[in-house]
């Protein structure tokens, strides 16, 4: 069982920055794929990003690619999602999930093969 809780969520300006964290419980948290999603009002869970085991793989959505960076810390069971030059679009709540599966950059995108789920987040950016 994994428990994950993210934080970091809030209000910005376009063009600036956020950095989320989602922090997971139990030991085996280095053997999970990590992977972001969020999801607008009105709108279906969309992903962002995934990090595999070591964290020597990454993936992410076009719509983010350049401006944000996911990163983890298996020695603090924490994975991280750095924002940068934060769009009005970028509004949303964001969700950590893990997945307990081989890295493979096609299936971390795929919001249903993610094993657990935090509550999410919610970020604002202003126009």
């Amino acid at each position: 069982q994994v428990q994950l809780v993210e934080s970091g969520g809030g209000l910005v300006q376009a063009g600036g920055s956020l950095r989320l964290s989602c922090a997971a419980s139990g030991r085996t948290f280095s053997q999970y794929v990590m992977g972001w999603f969020r999801q607008a009002q009105g709108k279906e869970r969309e992903f962002v990003a995934a990090i595999s085991w070591s964290a020597s793989s990454t993936y992410y959505a076009d719509s983010v690619k350049g401006r944000f960076t996911i990163s983890r810390d298996n020695a603090k069971n924490t994975v991280y999602l750095q924002m940068n030059s934060l769009k009005p679009e970028d509004t949303a709540v964001y969700y950590c999930g893990a997945a307990r599966q081989p890295w493979n950059s096609y299936l971390a995108r795929v919001h249903n093969n993610y094993d657990y789920w935090g509550q999410g987040t919610q970020v604002t950016v202003s126009s």
